[in-house]
């Protein structure tokens, strides 16, 4: 097994624990998954420095998402509460 085959140790930063909800036209987007962007929910290309990948979201119509910004959701990139566990 090499580096590149060995899980990631890096964790996501949590971005806030409370999701973003939008309005999105139809296209790809890039949903954070490392916490670090300054352009939340959105990937800036910050995750560079660790071992977690964008997770591309494509939309085929218009419609409204709540994508997770506490980054540990089961459902990525959508919330699913996950924030509402976490302790602050």
């Amino acid at each position: 097994m090499t580096d590149t085959d060995q899980p990631s140790t890096d964790q996501p930063l949590v971005a806030s624990c409370q999701p973003t909800v939008l309005t999105l036209e139809p296209g790809i987007y890039w949903w954070c998954a490392c916490g670090r962007s300054k352009t939340q929910p959105f990937c800036d290309g910050t995750h560079e420095v660790t071992d977690i990948k964008p997770v591309k979201l494509r939309l085929k119509e218009t419609r409204e998402v709540t994508l997770c910004n506490c980054k540990h959701s089961g459902s990525k990139p959508y919330c699913d509460g996950t924030h509402q566990r976490m302790s602050q």
